[in-house]
């Protein structure tokens, strides 16, 4: 009989594709097909390297096992197995059975601030991976739109996709990955690169079969450039959709606290539609804290400031603008803490935080300061809020 012994795996529904793990990953023990990305039992040490780099901690998963779970048996999931019924002692017998040191390293990649999300407790089931690497829809761009003045230092384009007659069901919060054209250096079909959707579910115009990104144009971005670059009418390969988690609830009673930078807000534009399409007049508020370095770089800045007030509270936040201090989001989350603290305390809030990785570290120490203020410790509140699918963090 064989030991128990613990398996890494990746959870197929929450995994959104980002290829981010595979290139992490020092030992090439992360591999993929058309479907799936997996790990190789026999190549994994258990080394952690690929915990943190993980958006939305679907590489976070675990079983103990008699026999490991092959390559091919994982490329095949949809969702991942239950804990397998072991023999001579049961899943607890098997967690004993591994070494201290083993132990202490899954204790150590359970306890990041940036742990695994659970979908809201209202949100609708999204349709995950209904497109792959080998049988991509196509989708013709029906607008390309720059955001950001010329002089703004920062091209930020919103792009609309058509997908005709192909069935397309993604919902605010997913992504969804655009393949670049071409080859890489081995020769090898380029990986899709994942964005975040903006529009909501009835598509940028309502009830028409057509999806919106928010992209921004990066120096040496392969894929940035070719979407940047995308003129109407030409086709585009897609997969997905991706992510099962940082998704909004359908409860139009429930309160939302957003935070975000620069395209990070595109997933709060599809909460912002969706809200005033279908939930007019509603009970839940939501408040929005988004940094940008001027306003000229602020993608939406203009939409933005038409969405009324009783609709969304809005903090839009600059660090760079002449004759002005510096300022960022958790600067203002720190001068608005009396209403954060009553939110905090409300079991209808929800808190989302999207954007660049940096941002993550300063909105957290704010959350930290002002649940404690009010006597809420901090780790404990998150926790409990992650449990109950009220806590998202995607940051890249």
């Amino acid at each position: 009989m064989n030991a128990p012994i613990k398996q890494h795996l990746i959870d197929p529904e929450i995994c959104i594709r980002c290829y981010t793990c595979e290139m992490t990953c020092p030992i090439e023990a992360i591999t993929h097909n058309d479907d799936n990305v997996v790990v190789d039992a026999e190549k994994c040490n258990f080394c952690m390297d690929c915990i943190p780099v993980c958006p939305t901690g679907s590489i976070d998963e675990w079983r103990v096992v008699e026999t490991p779970y092959s390559l091919d048996e994982q490329f095949e999931w949809d969702e991942l197995p239950e804990q397998q019924e072991l023999a001579g002692g049961g899943e607890s017998g098997g967690v004993e059975a591994l070494d201290e040191a083993m132990a202490k390293l899954l204790e150590e990649a359970h306890s990041g601030v940036g742990g695994k999300s659970v979908a809201p407790a209202s949100a609708s089931k999204p349709s995950v991976n209904l497109y792959n690497l080998g049988k991509p829809a196509v989708a013709k761009v029906q607008g390309n739109y720059r955001l950001t003045k010329e002089d703004s230092g920062s091209d930020v384009r919103h792009i609309i996709l058509d997908f005709g007659g192909q069935p397309f069901p993604v919902l605010e919060g997913q992504s969804i990955g655009i393949i670049p054209p071409g080859t890489d250096e081995n020769g090898k079909p380029h990986l899709p690169r994942l964005y975040s959707v903006s529009s909501p579910r009835d598509g940028e115009r309502p009830n028409y079969n057509n999806v919106s990104l928010t992209v921004k144009r990066e120096d040496q971005g392969l894929c940035s450039n070719y979407v940047c670059d995308l003129e109407k009418g030409a086709e585009v390969k897609v997969t997905g959709p991706f992510g099962g988690t940082f998704l909004m609830p359908d409860d139009p009673s429930t309160r939302l606290l957003m935070v975000c930078t620069g395209t990070g807000s595109a997933p709060f534009r599809a909460f912002t539609m969706r809200r005033q399409r279908v939930a007019s007049g509603a009970s839940g508020d939501m408040m929005l804290f988004f940094g940008a370095r001027t306003p000229d770089a602020l993608p939406y800045f203009g939409p933005l400031n038409k969405v009324p007030e009783k609709v969304m509270k809005k903090h839009l936040v600059f660090s760079r603008v002449e004759g002005q201090p510096k300022e960022y989001v958790q600067d203002r989350m720190m001068a608005e803490e009396d209403a954060i603290a009553e939110m905090l305390q409300d079991p209808k809030l929800h808190i989302y935080v999207c954007g660049l990785k940096g941002m993550e570290e300063g909105v957290e120490k704010a959350l930290l300061n002002i649940a404690e203020s009010v006597g809420l410790p901090w780790d404990a509140t998150r926790e409990t809020l992650r449990a109950e699918g009220r806590y998202h963090v995607e940051t890249y």
